[in-house]
């Protein structure tokens, strides 16, 4: 009875593999106890048969079986530690509410988890972690905040705690399974496993919030694009309300000054229709008078009172000798007054067209880039200044690699530049040439033999031929009607929207624009002089500054 009533100290029932009280406790021939799983899985990983506590050898692996009476102990141990925390006063603890972690251990009222135990798996309130914090076999155990469904912890096959890491496998396992499905893999302790996956998930958060910041920047620039799209936008509809309008009020004005005209025409007709009128009628009257006066005295037998009222009559109406039958009203000419009216209207309009391009013209040179010419792709005929701004052609075909650069067959050259995104522009100086190519090309051209000049190649480019002849190659090639020669030309590259607009600068004038180009990688600018005949076309292509 005595015995009975003795309770030992915990640190006679922990095993000294687990640090933690016996589960199924065996003795070995040497006398020392252990959790018989314990003892099992440290020789199966051994290949020696030894007691980890004293290192005696065993020839032969001994039977395990376990002691019943350390085990009657170590439960009497347990509920007696268990009533003891039972015992301690819980009134001020919290009792556990839906949606919190209730103790596992209390057995009427369900008081709140303070903590889990990752090792026993069970979550304690205040009163029953006491002996986790006291007791020094316990106090190795690793304590949480509370968690719930804690046998998602232990293995499903062994029903034991996943307490390492198999790296190779990528999954947490149990002692045993080291032994069985992982034998031979490299497996880790769980908090080993846990430091460099956490390791990683930091790399991995890092790497993550640069991603995000990259995609924030993004947005902004997008909205940024948007706002300066929005503002272009703006701009154009201003531009385009304020031409529209003046345009508009030029036709009506015109309209109304043709209309006036006729008008005017017509009512100074009516008026010397009128007048004409007026002195006719009263010539009438006068008529009328004179011949009421000539019958009466037509009908007198008094031969002095006739004589004298003839002589009379003769006399008070002197202008009744009037020759009407020249008299007449034309009808109005109006041949030429809409063609004078238009002809003014199209002068309107062709100098509302010049402001346009002007001001378009300023705005596309905001986009000017430093262009130079790449000697490494310029034909072995071509001659280039030292600062590579000027090419022309030296009519010899001077002895250079044949590079897979250079073009082996038509004497032209790109820029050293490439674009792949945004606008640039450039201006080339053609003054005094009778033949020239200008434009831009993509990086993929063929560069070797023949070369035909279209989008469909690679090549946006407008020329001069025999002096006066300009062409677009596009497809099919288009001839272009200019009212004046260019002494200078500018190339606008719109690359997203696949635009390529040419300028006569110094008339500010739209030559030509290619539209729905796809580029599909780097585009170069391209220059081609022509060929020197003698003195014929041999002043240089000069790639000038832009203003």
């Amino acid at each position: 009875m005595a015995a009975a009533s003795y309770l030992p100290s915990e640190d006679q029932f922990l095993c000294s593999i687990c640090l933690d009280v016996f589960t199924d406790p065996v003795t070995i021939p040497c006398g020392h106890n252990f959790c018989k799983d314990c003892i099992t899985e440290h020789w199966d990983r051994s290949d020696k048969y030894l007691c980890p506590m004293c290192k005696k050898e065993f020839n032969t692996r001994p039977e395990l079986h376990v002691n019943t009476f350390i085990s009657e102990m170590v439960a009497q141990f347990r509920q007696s530690a268990q009533q003891k925390d039972s015992s301690s006063s819980s009134s001020e603890q919290q009792v556990f509410k839906p949606g919190e972690v209730p103790c596992d251990v209390c057995t009427e009222t369900k008081l709140k988890a303070l903590k889990s135990c990752l090792v026993c798996l069970t979550s304690y309130c205040e009163t029953h972690l006491e002996s986790h914090l006291k007791m020094s076999g316990l106090k190795r155990h690793q304590l949480i905040d509370p968690l719930e469904n804690l046998e998602d912890r232990m293995c499903p096959k062994h029903d034991k705690p996943l307490e390492l890491f198999c790296k190779t496998d990528q999954t947490c396992v149990c002692r045993l399974c080291t032994v069985s499905d992982h034998k031979m893999h490299d497996v880790v302790p769980l908090k080993e496993g846990y430091e460099r996956k956490k390791a990683e998930l930091w790399k991995t958060e890092a790497e993550t919030q640069q991603m995000i910041q990259k995609r924030q920047l993004k947005i902004q620039e997008i909205k940024r694009s948007v706002d300066l799209s929005e503002k272009e936008a703006d701009r154009e509809i201003t531009e385009g309300v304020q031409v529209f309008t003046a345009l508009k009020e030029s036709v009506e004005r015109n309209l109304n000054e043709l209309i006036q005209t006729i008008v005017d025409k017509q009512n100074m007709r009516m008026k010397r229709a009128e007048d004409f009128i007026k002195e006719l009628e009263q010539e009438i009257s006068q008529l009328k008078k004179r011949s009421s006066v000539a019958e009466h005295l037509s009908r007198s037998e008094d031969h002095l009172h006739v004589l004298q009222g003839v002589q009379s009559l003769n006399i008070q109406h002197p202008s009744l000798t009037k020759d009407w039958t020249k008299v007449s009203i034309p009808p109005s000419s109006y041949e030429g007054t809409v063609v004078r009216a238009v002809v003014q209207l199209e002068d309107t309009l062709s100098l509302e067209m010049k402001k346009l391009i002007e001001a378009e013209l300023k705005r596309v040179q905001k986009y000017a880039v430093d262009v130079s010419l790449d000697p490494h792709t310029a034909h072995p005929r071509l001659i280039l200044s030292r600062n590579g701004k000027q090419v022309s052609d030296g009519e010899v075909r001077k002895n250079l690699p044949d590079n897979p650069e250079r073009f082996s067959d038509w004497n032209c050259v790109l820029g050293n530049q490439s674009f792949s995104s945004g606008r640039f522009y450039f201006e080339v100086q053609v003054k005094g040439k009778t033949e020239w190519y200008l434009g831009v090309a993509r990086r993929s051209i063929n560069r070797k033999g023949a070369i035909t000049l279209s989008p469909e190649n690679g090549y946006c480019t407008i020329h001069l031929k025999n002096g006066n002849e300009y062409n677009a190659s596009d497809a099919p090639p288009v001839l272009l009607s200019l009212k004046s020669q260019p002494q200078k030309v500018g190339v606008f590259v719109d690359y997203e929207k696949g635009l390529v607009s040419f300028y006569d600068v110094d008339a500010a004038a739209l030559i030509y624009s290619f539209t729905r180009c796809s580029f599909n990688g780097k585009i170069y600018p391209f220059f081609s002089p022509g060929l020197q005949y003698g003195r014929k076309n041999s002043a240089p292509l000069i790639i000038t500054p832009v203003n």
